[in-house]
Parts: C-alpha cells; structure tokens; sequence
C-alpha cells in the first residue's frame, strides 16, 4: 500500500521527471512529503510565484525536450500559474499542471480556495481532469504525459483532491506510453519536389515543437542543395544555425522589411512546422487567408492545424524531425536562376546586423556589439515581451538549438524565470536574460529563487522608464495623449545586491563592457542595470520619429 502522493511521485520518476517546479500549498502536502523520500530522484525547485514557476516549466521542456513538471496549490496558486500555462498552449510546449485541490467530500460548495479547473483551464490546456480515485492516479499521469507529448504538444492540467493525495492503494505503476509522430505521406514527396522545382521564388519558414539540432542540420543541408532561403517564425531563430548562408532572419514581431517583403513575394512557402499565425505573418497582411496568393506546403504536428486558417496546396501531418529525413531523400533540384533570390536575401540580412546608432548616453546597438564578442557561442537567450526584445531579435545571432526561451504568446516576465531553469538544467552554459523594468517587476523575486539553489546567470534590466511597446503604440495612434504608460523605478542593481546578487548599473556606453566583466565574474545570479534613452524605443525609430510621422499623417488627413 501507498499514498496517493507516493503513488504520484513514482508515477514522474517513471515517466522520467527529474525536476519539479512551484510554490508549496497545505493541498499537497501530502505529495510533498512523497517528494522527501525520493528527494534523490526528482528535485523540488522552490519558487516565489506561481507565474513564475509555469514559466520556468515551460523553459525547462523547451530546453530539454521533456514536459516540463509545475505543481501549485488550489485557488490563488492555480490562477497565478495561468499565464504560464497559456504560454504553453500558443507555445505548443509540453507541460504537466499539478494542481492541490480541496478535499472530495468538500467539493462544490464553494469551499475554501475552490476552483472548478475543468471549466477554468477548458481554452488553456489540452486537457484537463481531476482524480477522483488514488487508484487511478497511475493510469492519469501516464495518459496526461502521453497528451502533452502527443501531436501538436502542449500543457495538461491533473487537478489532485487533497484526500486523493493522503489516501492509499496497492495500485500498480504503470509505464511510459509510447508517442505516436506523425509522418508524412511519401506519395506526396513527387508533388512537393515538383512544386520547388517550378519555384522562382521559393520560402522555407522553419518554427514550431518537435525541432532539434539533427532536424535543423538536415533541413539546412537540404536548403543548401536546393537553394532555398531560411526564415524562422517568431522566436525560433536558433532552429537554424544563423552562419548557414541560407539563413535571412526572422519573421518575428516588427521582422525586418526584407525579409518581410520576401514572405509576401515568394511563390512557394514551406512552412516547416509553425502555425504561421499572426505575427509571422504581420497580422496575416504578408499572407492572406484563407487562400494565400503564394502556393503553401504546410506541414505541423497537428491535424486540426492544417486548413485552420490558411488552405495549402500541400498538406503534411508530420513531426518536422520525420519530415527533414524525407527532404534528404528527395533529388535536388536545378536552382541556378534563382541564386540571386538567395543571395541577396543573406545580404540584407547581413548587413542589417550591424545596430544604426541610439540616441542617449547608453547605445543598445555598442551592448549588442560587446555582447557578441565576449559571450560564447552556445549562450542560452532568454527574454519576456517588449520593444526592448529587438535588440536580441535583430543583433544576436544564434548558432545552436536549443539557445532561444523566449514566449511566442508575448507573455512579459518570462525571461527572469526561463533563466533560472535554463541555468539549472544547464549549468554548463551561460545563461543571459533580457528584461525590460516593466517586464522584470513582473516576475523579478524569481532573483531570490536563483541566489538559493547558487545559479549561474546574468540579468540584463533595459530600463527606459516606460511600458515601452505600449507607448509607441499610443504615441502612433494617439500622438501626444501620453497616459498610463510611464514607470517609475526602483535601483535595480541596489535591489539585485539585497537579493544576495552582483549588481551593477550602467547609464554610459563606456561604462558597459568593464561591468560585464565584473558581472560574469560573479559566482552567482548577476544583475546588470541598464539606463537608456527613452528615444530608443526601437532599433530604427526614435519614439519623436513616430511621434512626429503620426501628427504628419493626421495633418494630411484632416486636410
């Protein structure tokens, strides 16, 4: 006989769970004191917010391939892990949700911290599901990890009575169940091979789950021989090493005109596992749904994804590791009248690699610059959501998968987080966050989690006083009615050292590289205070350039 948290436990060491993140709750204590005794199997990383903790899980599954594992109490502690769970779900990341709940015999009548999680988590997860029988628990976990594998992956959500946890069974264990991948129908590679070779302007968009560094090195070899452009959807540029002569950018938020312009002219877009949705595709403007003007092969692990929203000429219901080995199966095709598509698509991307200069003492453009010559190559990226994520989007390159945690929901707060299970799970590694002032007072404390387990990891604030993107929004569509935007601060380097951190404030660009050697320098978590401009709202337009274009585009109106 076993608990029911015994039970549990068992259940992820199995299934191969090493690492388990969240915040305690009186739900499941009775899992925690499961976890005591397999403490030398499964580490329970102790976060300070439950957002934070379903973030670092989801940086853990990117990172490592494996669902990521967050636990968290009823209530306030599973509404606080919604925004994480969310990032999963558009992030199509592997997660398992484990969620105290009140006592079975308590259930409806809106006791204590009372939640109905089937109805709560409905558009969130792909499924959702709360025992009702410690007996069982074997056969949900197993069913829950297979689920968020499965297709196109995402979070599962396991509500857990707290008398389901403290009850007991003889119920056996039961093993990993197998995960189907979806490969693509080889009656269809004929047709593909034809519709590239009659391409005058071809696109590969490379993005989505299922990716690794084999895949990425054999769709590269096959783009190579066949003289295809590489895109990559929003926040998946190390899907591709960027050195590879057929890498041209990313089709992220506010992508590059080039390589904008190019989506939307070429006759033919491979899109290799993203969903293409609106930000690749600039608000669906580069293309059109449902019957875009280009011809579209689709391929995503998820059925139900193909037809969604755009109508392909060809479909593949495939992985893409399955679809990069029937690439390298197919022939090559003729390509020399398209080489100057290719070669001047990596011009432009090459030359716009170099950051125009920044208005204010502080030039973002000189700390890209400084970074991509003292930070090594296998770096692991992290970043939230705002203007100040361009810098890293448009001035780093990226050379290995997986080096890129970034939320493509555009969640704000993810990167702290995903630096602090990236740093755990790869401790070899440098590990770099960027986060805006807004962003990193978001999920901030997580500092505090970093200085307990001594984690390795440097923190960039890039502080303009300001809810950046917001503001440029307003200052475009409502130039001068500024409101609700501006940020007033706190001393983040002074705030990293009452954590226990290194901190260090820079406000000149001299100043920066001598931080940053003291920053790496470190043995701990680092913090480094950047003040810039508030004109550096962007990497190519001053915050008056937009100001001043939308009171010019007003004008003319009126006239």
């Amino acid at each position: 006989m076993r608990t029911g948290g015994q039970i549990l436990i068992d259940a992820l060491v199995q299934h191969g769970v090493d690492t388990v993140f969240g915040v305690p709750g009186e739900s499941f204590l009775g899992a925690l004191d499961a976890m005591y005794e397999r403490r030398n199997a499964v580490s329970f990383l102790i976060c300070r917010q439950e957002g934070g903790a379903a973030f670092m899980a989801d940086a853990y599954a990117k990172l490592t391939g494996k669902p990521g594992v967050v636990f968290v109490t009823r209530g306030p502690g599973a509404c606080n892990a919604s925004i994480g769970v969310h990032t999963a779900f558009q992030d199509s990341t592997p997660m398992l949700v484990l969620i105290g709940q009140v006592g079975r015999t308590m259930r409806e009548r809106e006791a204590f911290q009372e939640v109905e999680f089937r109805h709560m988590y409905a558009p969130l997860a792909k499924w959702v599901c709360e025992v009702q029988d410690p007996d069982r628990l074997p056969e949900f976990v197993a069913r829950a990890m297979a689920t968020a594998r499965a297709g196109r992956p995402g979070p599962v959500v396991l509500a857990l009575p707290e008398d389901v946890l403290t009850g007991s069974s003889n119920a056996a264990d039961c093993p990993p169940a197998p995960v189907a991948m979806a490969a693509p129908d080889p009656e269809l590679a004929g047709p593909l091979r034809d519709l590239l070779a009659a391409a005058e302007r071809p696109l590969l968009v490379v993005g989505g789950s299922g990716w690794s560094a084999e895949t990425g090195t054999r769709v590269a070899a096959w783009a190579a021989s066949n003289g295809v452009p590489i895109a990559n959807s929003l926040r998946c540029q190390d899907y591709i090493d960027n050195d590879h002569p057929n890498y041209i950018g990313d089709l992220g938020i506010g992508a590059n005109p080039p390589v904008a312009r190019r989506l939307k002219e070429a006759d033919l877009v491979i899109a290799l596992g993203p969903r293409l949705g609106e930000m690749t595709t600039a608000g669906y403007t580069l293309m059109m749904p449902p019957l875009p003007v280009q011809k579209l092969v689709h391929v995503h692990a998820g059925a139900e994804e193909l037809g969604s929203v755009y109508h392909p000429t060809l479909a593949f219901n495939a992985v893409s590791e399955r679809f990069a080995r029937l690439l390298m199966t197919l022939p090559p095709v003729a390509w020399e009248a398209r080489r100057a598509w290719l070669e001047e698509a990596r011009a432009d991307y090459l030359r716009l690699l170099d950051p125009p200069p920044q208005p204010g003492p502080l030039d973002m453009g000189d700390v890209m610059r400084v970074l991509r010559t003292r930070m090594p190559r296998d770096s692991i990226l992290c970043n939230g959501a705002g203007n100040y994520t361009g810098w890293v989007h448009k001035f780093w390159q990226f050379h290995r998968y997986r080096s890129q945690l970034a939320p493509t929901a555009g969640a704000m707060g993810y990167g702290v987080p995903a630096a602090v299970a990236a740093a755990h799970a790869a401790p070899g590694r440098q590990v770099v966050a960027f986060a805006g002032d807004g962003c990193f007072l978001m999920t901030g404390q997580e500092l505090a989690t970093a200085v307990q387990y001594g984690l390795k990891l440097l923190i960039l604030v890039i502080d303009n006083g300001m809810y950046g993107t917001i503001r440029m929004h307003q200052e475009r569509e409502y130039p001068e009615r500024v409101y609700g935007t501006d940020l007033v601060n706190p001393d983040f380097a002074a705030l990293a050292r009452a954590y226990g951190a290194h901190g260090e404030q820079v406000t000149e660009t001299a100043g920066f590289a001598p931080a940053l050697d003291r920053a790496l320098a470190a043995t701990g978590p680092a913090v480094m205070h950047l003040i810039i401009s508030s004109e550096a709202i962007t990497a190519r337009r001053t915050l008056s350039q937009i100001r001043d274009a939308a009171l010019k585009s007003r004008a003319g109106h009126n006239n």
